[in-house]
């Protein structure tokens, strides 16, 4: 009987022991997210002016992945498939959320629907702590009934872009590692999404950052340059906080944007001031200098140029340092899975991610062959540009983009072609067929209604919907 019992306890203390040895390997996450960040916009790709040493070191202490794409060309529906896992068509959002007659007029919601799946909260029940400091977007600060980001999963936040109180947009990293401290004193592990502003309009520039760049004469250029050292520098001291607290080893960072970089109109000598109540006063367009390597359009743009996007892994021990990936397929809503796989968190039951866990990949193994198409949908902008697509698919290697009536089509060999120069519609029918197929499937599978409490009473309420709007007016 004492012999059985023994044996008991120490059966459960091997499994106790099993247990925090796996609860050992689960990282701390901090999943970066820029805004507008196009893939040449630092200096380790060889950027002419732009000068990003910190994020850099994220690059040269861990991996870049170079064929990441996000899910969209741009913000909220980037976002919405980070979050869920999800592409953000399956919620109705193909656009980025604004004032309540703007979003019903394009048939989307007003926020992404608090009953989605989320990948804070699959965390928080893997025993995370979750925060999110900086751009949140899912919303707007022009729907004040818009629920709060702590309703997704979060224990903490800080935000912009959203209902309520506005973080100031450069508390993000100082916010970050006071909540890291907190979660080290009370031995937990940590997911933060850290969106950073920059470098979307307005163009917030401290004096000391623009004398930097002396010798960038071109006030745009000047500007921009100015505006991604402020954030590389944020990115530096949470790295340095992390190297000083012994956390890097147990911490898996990510760097990347939100899509492609916006791009000015012409060479406007002096840009303009410009004013968003989410975050305060500074230079508008004219000083977007955004570039994208090559690729093919801007943000707005289903070609290259707006969702490929930076992609660097750092987790000192586990992902190789200087490994650069130019093979592996990954895309947006591969994260939620990837996140939950290294994290030990479950994925809820019925739910089935658009994405694939690409964990193995992150740390070194080659990426099998992706069977599992992506999709992205947004709409077209000038149909004499390169942001005529409204949606584009991506199978077996292969990206095919088309216009909302799919009578107009280009296909490109992403394998071979990475830069979207020998549209190969013509010369290969047989895969526009299949992946047009592919296509017709995904659009029946997505809902034709929306759920039950995404709208905001503003729709109902001409007056406060007019009131919502003067900020903006008034600095016009």
């Amino acid at each position: 009987m004492i012999h059985n019992f023994l044996k008991s306890c120490l059966a459960a203390l091997i499994l106790l022991c099993g247990s925090f040895s796996n609860a050992a390997e689960r990282p701390n996450i901090i999943f970066i997210f820029a805004d507008d960040w196009g893939w040449k916009d630092l200096s380790c790709h060889d950027h002419p002016f732009v000068k990003t040493p910190n994020i850099d070191r994220l690059a040269k202490e861990g991996a870049e992945f170079t064929r990441f794409t996000v899910a969209s060309p741009v913000c909220s529906p980037s976002r919405t498939a980070v979050i869920t896992g999800h592409f953000s068509s399956r919620y109705l959002i193909d656009g980025h959320f604004a004032w309540a007659d703007s979003n019903e007029k394009r048939g989307m919601p007003d926020w992404l629907d608090t009953n989605a799946p989320s990948l804070p909260r699959m965390l928080q029940g893997a025993g995370y702590r979750t925060a999110h400091y900086g751009k949140w977007h899912l919303s707007n600060e022009m729907i004040p009934d818009s629920p709060a980001p702590i309703e997704y999963g979060y224990d903490d936040y800080g935000a912009f872009n959203c209902s309520g109180e506005q973080m100031p947009y450069d508390k993000d990293v100082v916010r970050s590692i006071a909540f890291i401290e907190k979660a080290v004193e009370e031995e937990k592990p940590f997911f933060i999404n850290l969106w950073l502003h920059e470098p979307h309009t307005p163009f917030h520039v401290l004096p000391k950052y623009r004398q930097m760049f002396p010798h960038l004469e071109n006030d745009g250029e000047n500007i921009y340059a100015a505006t991604l050292a402020y954030a590389d520098e944020r990115v530096g001291q949470l790295l340095d906080f992390l190297d000083e607290q012994d956390l890097a080893e147990d911490t898996l960072v990510i760097f990347s944007s939100d899509n492609g970089p916006a791009r000015s109109r012409g060479d406007i000598e002096i840009p303009k001031m410009t004013y968003d109540p989410a975050t305060g006063l500074g230079f508008g367009i004219g000083a977007a200098k955004g570039t994208t390597g090559g690729r093919k359009g801007f943000k707005g743009s289903l070609h290259e140029g707006g969702i490929n996007v930076p992609f660097l892994v750092r987790w000192p021990g586990k992902v190789e340092a200087g490994a650069v990936d130019d093979q592996s397929f990954i895309t947006a809503v591969d994260l939620l899975p990837t996140f939950c796989s290294l994290a030990g968190a479950e994925l809820p039951e019925g739910y089935v991610p658009d994405g694939l866990d690409y964990s193995e990949v992150l740390l070194g193994k080659p990426a099998p062959s992706r069977e599992k198409p992506y999709f992205s949908r947004y709409k077209a902008g000038s149909p004499n540009s390169e942001h005529w697509a409204s949606l584009t698919a991506v199978s077996g290697g292969y990206k095919y983009l088309a216009n909302p009536k799919l009578d107009r089509v280009e296909l490109y060999n992403l394998v071979e072609d990475p830069l979207e120069k020998t549209d190969l519609a013509a010369e290969k029918p047989e895969i526009v067929a299949k992946i047009k197929a592919e296509v017709d499937e995904w659009l029946a599978s997505l809902p034709a209604e929306h759920p039950e409490g995404v709208f905001s009473s503003l729709r109902n309420d001409p007056e406060a919907l007019a009131k919502s709007k003067e900020p903006y007016r008034r600095y016009k």
